[in-house]
Formats: C-alpha cells, sequence, structure tokens
C-alpha cells in the first residue's frame, strides 16, 4: 500500500492519511457589517465535500489576521470573536469525518485591497470596500497598484500581535494546526525577499534581519499555541528571479531556523512575489524545492504543484521527496480525489456511513 494512505503524526497530532488540501482563496466572506470575513454556506459546503471525500487534512484559506490583512474585501478573517463561532461549524463537520482542520493565518500586504480574481482582480478603492495595503517598503505589486504605506517599526509589532491573537482563536475555533502564510508575495515574504524589502532598520538588510518578521511571527504564534499541536509554514522556495531575489538555498536556511522556532511542517510552495516572471511550470515542478528542504532541514515538509495523478503523488512520497502531498486544483475538480486514488492503489480512507451502498470492497473496510 502506497504510504499515501498511510497516518502522520506531528506533535500529538495524527493526520489519518497523507493527501492534504493546501489554502485556496474563496473571495465568497461579506465585505463588512457583523459577519465581514467570517465563513458562510459556500465555505461549508466546499470544505465539507473534500472531508467526505476522505481528506486526511484540509488548510482553510488565507484567513486574515486583520481587516487590513485581507487580500480582498470578500477574504475569511480571525480578528473577532464572531468568525470564531462561523468557524465552529466547519472545523466540527470536518473533524466528525476523520479530517484535520487546519488554517492558514495571513497578512496580504502590497497585495491587499484587491477585487475578487473572476472580478479582474485589480485594486479597489474605499468606493468598493478597500484601503491602503502596507508592506516593508513603498513598492507597488505591479503597473496600476498603488504604493503600499511603509510599515513602522511600532506597526509590525502590531502585526506580530495580531498573528497571535488569531492563532488563539484559531484553537477557540476547533483547528488542530495553523499555517504561517510566508508565501505567494503576501507580507512575510515580502520582508524575506530582498527585491521587495529595502529597508535600513532591523527588518531589512542581510538574511538574519529579512526573516527576523518571520521568526517573530512563529514565536509569538507558538506562544499561544499548544505544545502539542503543529504550527506549520508556508513559504515560497524562489522568487524565480536570475537575481536580486529569495532561493531555495534561503529556504533551506530558513527551515532550519524555523525548526529551531518551534515549526514543525514547511508546506513548499514558490512565487508570487513579482509579476511577468517566467515559471516552468509541469507537472510536479515544485517538488524539487521540497525535495531539498526535506532533505537538507530536519523539518516535515509538503509538497504542492500540479501533483494531479494518484501515481505521481504516491512516487513523491515512495522517493522522500516530501512527507505529504497537497492537492489543489485538483481537489477542486474532484473533491473525492482521496477516495478513488485509494481505490487504485490499494490503501483506504475513511468514507461515511451514508456512502457506503455506493462503496466497493475495499472502501467498506475504510468506513
Amino acid at each position: 500500500m502506497s504510504a499515501l494512505f498511510e497516518p502522520i503524526t506531528l506533535r500529538d497530532l495524527t493526520i489519518p492519511n497523507r493527501v492534504w488540501m493546501p489554502p485556496m482563496c474563496q473571495y465568497s466572506a461579506a465585505p463588512d457589517g457583523p459577519s465581514a470575513g467570517a465563513p458562510g454556506d459556500w465555505h461549508f459546503a466546499h470544505y465539507a465535500a473534500r472531508a467526505s471525500g476522505g481528506t486526511g487534512l484540509i488548510v482553510v484559506e488565507a484567513t486574515a489576521v486583520s481587516p487590513e490583512g485581507r487580500i480582498s474585501p470578500y477574504d475569511l478573517g480571525l480578528w473577532n470573536d464572531t468568525q470564531v463561532e462561523a468557524f465552529r461549524r466547519i472545523t466540527r463537520f470536518l473533524s466528525e469525518q476523520g479530517t484535520v482542520p487546519a488554517v492558514q493565518l495571513a497578512h496580504a500586504g502590497r497585495k491587499a485591497s484587491t477585487d475578487r480574481p473572476w472580478k479582474g482582480g485589480g485594486p479597489v478603492g474605499p468606493d468598493a470596500h478597500g484601503w491602503q495595503p502596507v508592506a516593508p517598503s513603498p513598492v507597488p505589486f505591479d503597473e496600476g497598484h498603488p504604493a503600499p504605506a511603509e510599515l513602522t517599526a511600532d506597526q509590525i509589532r502590531s502585526v506580530v500581535g495580531q498573528f497571535a491573537d488569531a492563532a488563539r482563536r484559531a484553537l477557540a475555533a476547533g483547528f488542530e494546526a495553523v499555517e504561517i502564510h510566508g508565501a505567494h508575495g503576501y507580507l512575510i515574504n515580502e520582508f524575506l525577499s530582498p527585491h521587495t524589502n529595502h529597508r535600513t532598520d532591523a527588518y531589512g538588510g542581510p538574511y538574519e534581519n529579512r526573516t527576523r518578521l518571520a521568526l517573530e511571527v512563529v514565536d509569538a504564534v507558538r506562544s499561544v499555541w499548544p505544545d502539542d499541536k503543529p504550527v506549520f509554514f508556508r513559504i515560497s522556495a524562489t522568487d524565480w528571479l536570475e537575481e536580486g531575489g529569495w532561493t531555495t538555498d534561503d529556504t533551506v536556511r530558513l527551515a532550519r531556523d524555523l525548526h529551531a522556532h518551534g515549526v514543525d511542517l514547511m508546506d513548499v510552495s514558490t512565487g508570487g512575489l513579482v509579476p511577468g516572471v517566467h515559471i516552468p511550470v509541469r507537472p510536479g515542478y515544485q517538488v524539487p524545492h521540497a525535495a531539498r528542504v526535506k532533505a537538507e532541514s530536519p523539518l516535515a515538509v509538503a509538497a504542492v504543484g500540479l501533483i494531479t495523478e494518484p501515481e505521481q503523488a504516491a512516487k513523491i512520497l515512495a522517493n522522500e521527496e516530501a512527507d505529504a502531498v497537497l492537492l489543489g486544483r485538483e481537489l477542486l475538480r474532484n473533491p473525492s480525489w482521496a477516495r478513488q486514488a485509494a481505490d487504485r492503489l490499494g490503501g483506504t480512507v475513511r468514507l461515511p456511513h451514508q456512502y457506503l451502498r455506493a462503496a466497493t470492497t475495499r472502501q467498506r473496510r475504510g468506513a
């Protein structure tokens, strides 16, 4: 049987299989009012379907630590207790299906205050629920995007505190793991990369300064997150720039530092910092970066990036390139991918009792 269907334990948390769902924004929350940032019926149905399909762990989409940290006005958040109560409905159902509920805590930085992708994804102003984005340096993301306001040292400390507060709320909401978003050109990634971080204070310049915010956020989250539950960190392993950007060598070095600060797993993606760069997209194109982190650091690793076929996913684990795989678009297309992959590869995943009438003999054994 493939390792895809074997459990994995991080700290005291046992995850039933290695088929996981990465955070994928749905841009479907209310933009304002008492339910702003809170998950609704769409979110419940979306995540419930993947849990019913046998997914071992679901990382709920980028969930902002403050209103200004949202990518769009329609993003989820964990900056108030109303949101906590709304999330409980989702985490309770996922847990009942045997799926581990996790959540990605995020701040969008200079890529904040944009419209929904199907509306063009461009910057929005106050007349469309928008606001002034912030960043390590006043460098716009792209042509037509506003220059972000440069964060002061006091504001940076406030952001660190917002991550800790959001982690407390994530625990109260029933999440079993938290992931810190340090990828895809959002705030923490902007501090990591010399391409976007032009500061001359303690948060800019050499590697030790540019990684300071990431490690402070990890420390703040770890201080409020239970010792028996894991913390993940999502990274863009490379900016895909020929020079002047964040590299896979930097990522391996950061992985070692993150481990020393209490992170348990690195979720390895790439890109997102700079528009228009050439990315050699092909099946599994990001897996080599995950493999390097796994081989050269003590962290557990999850791989992502056009992983679509059961045999492909199984091979990544068999080759010890990662400890788990994250399927994004494929799980959007097929919520029951885990169950169908188990059938194909001779494994089992949990099947809801309500679906037993449609089960194969092997699926009944996993029910």
